[in-house]
């Protein structure tokens, strides 16, 4: 859940769920979900940022797969000739 304040008039909004919720002063400041747009967003006060989605690098492989899956990536074709008779 994000909590941010407008500087401008002062309203605090909430993120619960997934509808926009607006400050309705000239700034417009808006919040939806993880997403905070306003006119001057130097106007804007970040209070509580509980609902962070953390990114993370998750792999499947372990590194002895991935230390071969580069090998292979870099290794060059071998160009087969053949006669035409």
């Amino acid at each position: 859940m994000l909590k941010i304040r407008c500087k401008n008039c002062n309203v605090v909004l909430e993120s619960h769920s997934s509808k926009t919720k607006c400050c309705g002063c000239d700034n417009l400041t808006t919040i939806k979900e993880d997403k905070i747009t306003a006119l001057d967003l130097s106007l804007v006060e970040l209070i509580s940022n509980a609902n962070v989605k953390k990114k993370f690098n998750s792999s499947y492989f372990t590194p002895e797969e991935l230390a071969y899956q580069e090998s292979r990536r870099t290794r060059k074709v071998k160009r087969l000739e053949f006669d035409v008779k």
